[in-house]
């Protein structure tokens, strides 16, 4: 009887480990932490030992499997790096419960949300989709509702001048009227002017002269922390109007060749070279280079003396900062309000190259939105670090990743750094790094050169397909409008009556139509060769 009571204990026991998944915690815990960004070496630390941002890990890592009906996430994303983000963005499309999420990461919000819930002006609206499904249908929607809103203003409007003429007649028929309308026009409900989010900034990046060709060639850098070898012999080159994206996980040193190229770090090994008529403009995201016991209004006119009281004011506006506000105190100031004086400062600088250390960090999306439209219309030369992906995607030309103390070139944007990067991987990261026959060709690899040269024959190449494509269509398009014509013409009398007018446009149909075959045919295989290209 008691063996019968162990064995029925010892089975619920089992079946209930077994369905609170006993058997797989571990190496659930263990893909957590991994993912996360904690290395197995570090798993028995102590987490009173740990930095904030690691703690904040942990505390992510344990909602994440407790595994609860509803996750509720806020800004899940910061102080996380690239591939951490990427991590959790797979963690939470495979979720099977809910989330609900607060994130100003666009491109994060892209990658798993279904639907955007949109709290704007007291009131809350529904986006089925993703971020980028949402912004179009909200430009939409809102272009919709103004076009609603002066049609009925304007109907208001002539129903009123037309009760006031039937007024003016001053007879018993017309008054009449004008009461039956005025009364119909009170039931009318009345279209609401739609809100208009008047709280963007203003940017236009503007340089005062144009820079030499080549504007940086970074050569045999190299540098190390307190023993860690951050970065060794990395090269590369940067031309004007190129805007150019430094990635990487926390640690790989890319702020630090930003502060090495503006002369506030020093290397340890290799050159850098600034080009000719080459104007620095710097944006720092610490801000040092905002004095923290002017206020706003000093701290930009004294930098910028010859702008008058009028004109500061005016600048100072359109980085949101107006009447009293431009007497704040810089120490008083939120880091997002200091980021838009580093920014005001950074637009009045005139430089032909920007050089930026996370200028999106605490902006918010519309703020973001208009630097990228200023970063895009600027004619001179980027360089930036991000952790903003979608601001990435949405600015860059180029990409840089540093990793394995080595620098990759990517030459697109994110999206198209996502689809390159296993590729790449696997020639940089491979055992073949130490194979003796191969150090060569590694060190070309890491110098950025291979991949460079060919992604530009493999853009090209493709350019050259797609111009092709496009001047086919319109050939194509040209000459079925020429056939559409002849076929009217041979419908007319004085065609078909005439033989010899009838023969000769038979013949040119007859060559348009072996005409259009081989474009046809050619349509058809370049459309094929830039699908494939595309896989």
């Amino acid at each position: 009887r008691q063996l019968e009571q162990m064995l029925e204990t010892y089975s619920r026991l089992t079946s209930k480990f077994d369905s609170e998944n006993g058997y797989a915690y571990k190496s659930e815990v263990v893909g957590v932490l991994k993912g996360l960004g904690f290395e197995e070496e570090n798993f028995d630390n102590l987490v009173e030992t740990l930095s904030g941002g690691e703690k904040a890990r942990i505390a992510l890592g344990k909602l994440l499997l407790s595994n609860p009906d509803i996750l509720l996430l806020d800004e899940p994303t910061n102080h996380l790096d690239l591939e951490t983000i990427s991590w959790l963005e797979s963690f939470l499309s495979n979720y099977k419960g809910a989330v609900l999420t607060i994130a100003h990461d666009r491109y994060f919000l892209d990658k798993f949300v279904t639907r955007v819930i949109e709290i704007e002006n007291n009131k809350s609206s529904v986006f089925e989709g993703d971020y980028s499904t949402y912004s179009v249908k909200k430009a939409k929607q809102h272009e919709t509702m103004i076009k609603h809103y002066i049609n009925q203003q304007k109907e208001l409007k002539r129903q009123e001048e037309v009760i006031k003429k039937l007024r003016s007649f001053n007879r018993e028929k017309s008054v009449k009227r004008a009461r039956s309308r005025e009364k119909l026009l009170a039931k009318v409900d009345t279209i609401d002017k739609p809100y208009e989010f008047d709280s963007s900034m203003v940017i236009q990046f503007k340089p005062q002269i144009s820079s030499g060709n080549d504007v940086l060639s970074v050569t045999d850098l190299s540098k190390s922390y307190d023993g860690l070898n951050l970065f060794t012999n990395i090269n590369f080159e940067i031309k004007r109007g190129e805007h150019l994206a430094i990635i990487g996980n926390n640690g790989t040193g890319k702020s630090t060749i930003l502060k090495i190229i503006n002369k506030i770090a020093q290397a340890d090994e290799g050159s850098i070279k600034i080009g000719e008529n080459v104007h620095i403009g710097y944006f720092d995201q610490e801000q040092q280079s905002l004095n923290l016991e002017k206020n706003i209004f000093d701290e930009i006119q004294d930098k910028y003396p010859y702008l008058n009281n009028t004109s500061v004011r005016n600048i100072l506006a359109s980085f949101l900062f107006t009447n009293d506000d431009v007497f704040k105190q810089i120490k008083d100031l939120s880091g997002g309000e200091r980021g838009r004086v580093a920014l005001a400062k950074l637009m009045l600088s005139e430089a032909n190259f920007l050089i930026m250390d996370e200028p999106t960090n605490h902006l918010d999306i519309a703020s973001k939105e208009v630097l990228e439209k200023a970063i895009n219309q600027y004619s001179g030369t980027v360089l930036y670090i991000s952790h903003d992906r979608y601001f990435i995607n949405k600015t860059a030309h180029r990409i840089l990743e540093l990793t394995n103390n080595t620098v990759i070139n990517y030459l697109g944007n994110y999206d198209y750094y996502v689809e390159k990067k296993e590729e790449f991987k696997d020639i940089y990261l491979s055992d073949a790094i130490n194979n003796k026959d191969l150090s060569n060709e590694i060190s070309n690899l890491s110098s950025g050169k291979l991949d460079w040269h060919r992604q530009k024959e493999e853009q090209a190449q493709r350019r050259k397909l797609l111009n092709e494509y496009k001047d086919t269509e319109k050939k194509i398009t040209k000459l079925e409008k020429s056939l559409e014509e002849i076929d009217k013409l041979l419908l007319l009398e004085d065609i078909y009556t005439n033989v010899e007018k009838l023969v000769e446009l038979q013949n040119e149909k007859k060559e348009i139509d072996a005409n259009l075959k081989i474009l046809l045919d050619r349509w058809g295989e370049l459309a094929e060769e830039l699908s494939e290209d595309s896989l």
